[in-house]
């Protein structure tokens, strides 16, 4: 990962290591911001002098003197643009205007420096209003009303300039906040101009597309137009603002009619369809919000029907005979037509682009399977606690997977296989969970029997020596694919020069002031969590792939209230780094283990944050009485065996590993572990014949890139058939 500035916690925009006042005195902490200060100062100065804090500029005879706008440069005042910049209209606005300024300058000062803010400040403000008379000057005589008003009109204030530096200043982020930055800047802007249209909104508009030109070179380096990686939580954000945002703009258009560059906005609404409208998005953003697969399809359907409705609409505005005077001029067109067209077009983008973040069950589809009974996947969470399971098998009860039911003869359940369907192949993840060897075989059996039936291929993944030996006598064959990490906690003891590394990472957190905190995310508060989503987002967009599934989980699924998370934290209350703990249950229905799942850290924050994690939970889990704790397998990732020819598979799933490991460290991962001196158990792929195996490498792949598109899996299949050609016989 590479930092684009030095400060990563101050990169992340969530909770900053060091706060630019801390432990300062106020004068030096003033001494740090002398642009805002010396703007504000300006302001109140000028406020005072020419009386316009309690006295309304904008009545009086010194307003065109100073004011900028296309009337004052044709007459040859061309000070203007500079004296306008520390003016409000009415006393009323120098509140917002100087308070913005003290803000959005200070902040943009904090992140950029005094030299470069000034820099970005002055050159959006002039290219904000000069760019406005510019544009005004060319359009004005072309019989457009709203630009014919507009080059009539004056105006004062530095919000241009403001918006460009924290535009410029959004290039010291690191996603997920610059995106976040950026996307509101850009939306603000965009829908000002399309709906109130006044001519400082043409030039904020102007003034945030140049700052956030700007802002890269202003930090010596050009601009990278790479495509965003988005975490699911991301994705229901963006899609779930989409739908506030239109409830937002029927409610101002019908409170606040305008007329705007598109034209005057239609007052043929009625309040109540105005209020069913807002109600219905905010309904839909909130079910997106929490990924509901249902609430998904029912806002595809919407935006769709919206987009469609939008372009017939337009259509007739704009060919219907009753709407052209004698000149055959258009006397009354609809802005928000084409905005509901562009925002409808958008929206459905957005969810066909992130339809993998909408997995979730609805709750009153839940609540009818409670009201007959328990739905599959309590009966498979309930079988698990009760029976016990492997270390991979609360993977299974993620909500993204189906869970095969198998029932004894008086119909009560007795065992499960929890699967995916990907590319017409049922992966089954994990083992089958009963209460012995015979009731599990006699599961997986059944499983194998149902799916075939439905007409699909079935391969087990992830599972350990029992189902390989089981699918063996079965005529099934298998493959390594992992060899599981495990922590023996019983006799553990970091001493030693093996534990070296170890020792030294926790000796160094006592002495920086890292402690370790454990519990159930959910019920951290607020602040950390939002730290750990920054954390993990970073992650993400970081990679060239997207977000990956299926045995590797996330913040959501670290939100189990069965699932244990352990966060480093620095005496500021900032997150280093965080991982999460997935219960094994034992045969007694006790955890009798844990089994790592997310670890993530924060770029240039602790160091050795991974080890300190690790060790600290191992203490922890042994004083509370666990027996072992398991590192996982990385996937696609194994030491393989000495044999001259490896199945054609096993080459794949080495490609798919090597072709990844830039992006995800998969090997590096698995070289990592080896600190902890854990001892391997194999983790093994069972499959019917080679004939799956084009199958089974597109389902796998389907299975950990969700939100891959069809290039990406294309890509994929197409570097890991080549690779296992160019290196049959390769071991590693």
């Amino acid at each position: 990962m590479q930092a684009e500035t030095t400060e990563a916690t101050e990169q992340l925009g969530a909770r900053p290591s060091r706060l630019p006042w801390r432990n300062e005195s106020v004068g030096a902490a003033l001494r740090r911001f002398p642009f805002t200060l010396t703007v504000v100062g300006i302001m109140l100065l000028l406020g005072v002098v020419t009386q316009s804090l309690w006295n309304p500029l904008q009545d009086r005879a010194l307003f065109p003197y100073v004011a900028y706008g296309l009337p004052s440069l044709e007459a040859g005042r061309v000070w203007t643009p500079v004296t306008g910049s520390f003016f409000a209209l009415v006393p009323a606005q120098y509140l917002p205007v100087a308070g913005g300024a003290l803000v959005l300058f200070g902040w943009s000062e904090w992140r950029l420096g005094t030299r470069k803010v000034a820099i970005a400040a002055i050159a959006a403000q002039l290219f904000g209003v000069l760019g406005t008379s510019l544009f005004l000057v060319v359009f004005r005589g072309t019989g457009w009303a709203w630009a014919q008003e507009l080059s009539e009109t004056l105006d004062v204030g530095f919000s241009a300039g403001a918006l460009g530096a924290v535009a410029a200043a959004s290039a010291t982020l690191i996603p997920p906040w610059r995106g976040r930055v950026r996307f509101v800047l850009c939306l603000y802007v965009t829908i000002s101009l399309l709906y109130i249209g006044l001519l400082w909104d043409v030039e904020h508009f102007l003034a945030v597309m140049l700052g956030l030109a700007l802002g890269p070179f202003l930090l010596g380096r050009k601009p990278r137009f790479s495509p965003a990686r988005f975490t699911r939580h991301e994705w229901r954000v963006i899609a779930a603002t989409f739908f506030v945002v239109s409830a937002v703009i029927n409610i101002v258009v019908y409170l606040v009619p305008s007329n705007g560059p598109l034209g005057a906005t239609s007052d043929d609404s009625d309040a109540t369809t105005v209020l069913i409208n807002a109600v219905i998005s905010l309904a839909v953003a909130r079910g997106l919000s929490r990924g509901s697969r249902r609430v998904w399809r029912i806002a595809v359907v919407l935006t769709s029907l919206a987009a469609l409705a939008g372009a017939l609409l337009l259509i007739l505005e704009l060919t219907a005979a009753d709407q052209l005077n004698a000149e055959g001029e258009l006397i009354s067109s609809t802005p928000q037509l084409l905005v509901t067209i562009a925002l409808s077009i958008l929206q459905l983008g957005v969810l066909i682009v992130g339809r993998s973040a909408f997995r979730a069950a609805p709750r009153k589809a839940r609540s009818r399977e409670l009201v007959a009974g328990a739905s599959d996947r309590d009966t498979a969470i309930a079988l698990l606690k009760t029976h016990g399971g492997t270390t991979m098998s609360w993977m299974g009860t993620w909500p993204d997977n189906h869970w095969f039911i198998h029932r004894d003869g008086a119909g009560q359940p007795d065992g499960y296989v929890a699967f995916q369907v990907h590319r017409g192949m049922a992966i089954a993840l994990g083992d089958s969970v009963g209460a012995d060897a015979q009731t599990r075989a006699t599961v997986l059996q059944a499983f194998v029997d149902d799916q075939e039936i439905r007409g699909l291929k079935v391969c087990f993944f992830s599972v350990t020596q029992e189902v390989a030996d089981w699918g063996r006598t079965r005529g099934l064959r298998d493959v390594l694919v992992a060899e599981e990490a495990i922590i023996d906690l019983e006799d553990l003891a970091f001493k030693g020069k093996a534990w070296q590394d170890v020792r030294t990472a926790l000796n160094r957190a006592a002495k920086d002031n890292i402690t370790y905190h454990e519990g159930r995310l959910a019920d951290m508060p607020r602040g950390l969590l939002t730290q750990v989503r920054a954390i993990s987002e970073l992650w993400v967009s970081d990679k060239g792939l997207p977000e990956m599934g299926f045995t590797l989980g996330g913040v959501d699924e670290a939100l189990d209230p069965d699932t244990m998370v352990g966060l480093a934290i620095d005496g500021e209350m900032t997150v280093h780094g965080v991982t999460s703990w997935l219960p094994v249950y034992g045969p007694d229905g006790v955890v009798h283990g844990w089994t790592l799942d997310v670890m993530r850290r924060l770029p240039d924050g602790f160091r050795p944050v991974t080890e300190f994690l690790i060790a600290s939970a191992c203490l922890a889990f042994k004083d509370s009485g666990a027996r072992f704790v398991s590192l996982s397998g990385a996937p696609l990732a194994h030491s393989g065996d000495s044999t001259a020819e490896r199945a054609a598979l096993d080459r794949l799933l080495d490609q798919l590993g090597e072709a990844m490991e830039p992006l995800y460290g998969f090997r590096s991962l698995d070289s990592f572990k080896r600190k902890f001196q854990p001892r391997h158990q194999p983790v093994y792929l069972v499959f019917a014949d080679e004939a799956a195996l084009p199958r089974i490498g597109l389902a796998l792949t389907s299975a950990y890139l969700p939100g891959a598109t069809l290039r990406d899996l294309a890509k994929a299949g197409l570097s890991a058939t080549k690779g296992g050609s160019d290196t049959a016989g390769a071991t590693h």
